[in-house]
């Protein structure tokens, strides 16, 4: 990866990172292209490629003459947040490693109920990744990306990042579903995570859409004493 490529993904991430953390709220008037310039020691063009990228995700709008403002129609609150796997091993002090297993382009599959709601037409991209931490499996991933929803996808290499985490920095999205349960892995699911396949494992599925069309689907499964899931809320 060039030096120009890392920094236009970095300009872009650090710009998703404040409007989905609320520091800039929809509506907020982003830096104008020259002060992101000075600020980050680069071209206009690597700049504008940035803001481009996160106007095509729909996280900001350009204006002409006005300005790049972020959305006002930008995600519904979640009572369980997209969680950030690298960040939550990160913070208990363990080493993360992301170990990639594979991709694949398929067609969609109408009768699959995991995958109908992505869309009954079109091309997905299927990745399988494992998070580890302090040399232990923590997750095994299934990734399904719709490519007609995030076509860029297709030329991304996730043999080097994990597609949760590009996701996170490259595509917005307004409504997510999570489905949770207790699971006995199967024989191939229990050998990458290193268990027997009558260990307690949680299984989380999760489906995002931006604005009625499927952006992802994923499932992941935990050793059952690898992970909490916990969520904050208030009355009403």
């Amino acid at each position: 990866m060039s030096d120009a490529r890392a920094l236009h993904q970095r300009i872009g991430a650090d710009i998703s990172h404040k409007i989905r953390s609320g520091e800039w709220a929809p509506g907020f008037r982003i830096p104008f292209e020259h002060e992101l310039t000075r600020e980050y020691g680069c071209s206009r063009a690597t700049v504008n490629k940035a803001v481009q990228a996160l106007a095509t995700a729909g996280l900001v709008e350009r204006r002409r003459r006005a300005g790049t403002f972020v959305v006002r129609q930008r995600i519904h609150s979640a009572v369980l947040e997209i969680p950030d796997i690298e960040g939550e091993i990160t913070r208990r002090g363990q080493t993360y490693t992301y170990e990639f297993l594979g991709v694949a382009t398929h067609a969609a599959d109408p009768d699959d109920p995991d995958l109908a709601s992505l869309g009954t037409s079109g091309r997905l991209l299927d990745v399988k990744c494992r998070h580890i931490a302090d040399g232990r499996a923590f997750a095994f991933e299934e990734r399904v990306i719709n490519l007609t929803s995030v076509p860029e996808a297709a030329a991304t290499d996730f043999t080097v990042e994990a597609p949760g985490a590009w996701l996170r920095a490259h595509v917005a999205w307004t409504e997510a579903r999570h489905q949770i349960s207790a699971v006995n892995p199967d024989p191939a699911i229990a050998r990458r995570l290193g268990v027997r396949t009558t260990t307690a494992c949680l299984c989380v599925k999760r489906w995002t859409w931006r604005q009625g069309v499927g952006v992802t689907y994923v499932r992941q499964t935990f050793p059952g004493d690898a992970y909490d899931l916990v969520a904050s809320f208030t009355p009403g």
